[in-house]
């Protein structure tokens, strides 16, 4: 899957949405459509996220694994791949090297 290097004629919102001490940063654009995204970076570590709508992760650069509700083992997932997390869920997600890039599609 290819996902865009650049989104055109979007608004985008100028205070970061940081978590976990700065471990986790993410900024929010609009589409000309009104259609949300986050677009973020992920340094080295284990987070746990709640979800409150449910959301696409489409990882752009680096590797990331992730346990998804029900699921008892982690799965790793490379730039160029994606995963869905349902709403109203808690999710799992750890890099452990480098740095992870994803854009956050809410479904």
């Amino acid at each position: 899957m290819s996902h865009p290097e650049r989104f055109e004629n979007v608004s985008a919102v100028s205070r970061a949405n940081v978590y976990f001490d700065g471990n986790v940063v993410s900024h929010t654009i609009f589409l000309p459509s009104g259609e949300k995204k986050t677009l973020g970076v992920i340094f080295p570590g284990s987070y746990e996220f709640d979800t409150k709508a449910a959301e696409r992760l489409d990882i752009t650069v680096g590797k990331c694994r992730v346990q998804l509700p029900g699921e008892t083992e982690f799965r790793t997932i490379e730039a160029g791949g994606s995963f869905d997390v349902p709403a109203d869920s808690l999710f799992q997600i750890a890099v452990d090297s480098d740095r992870a890039e994803y854009i956050c599609s809410y479904l």
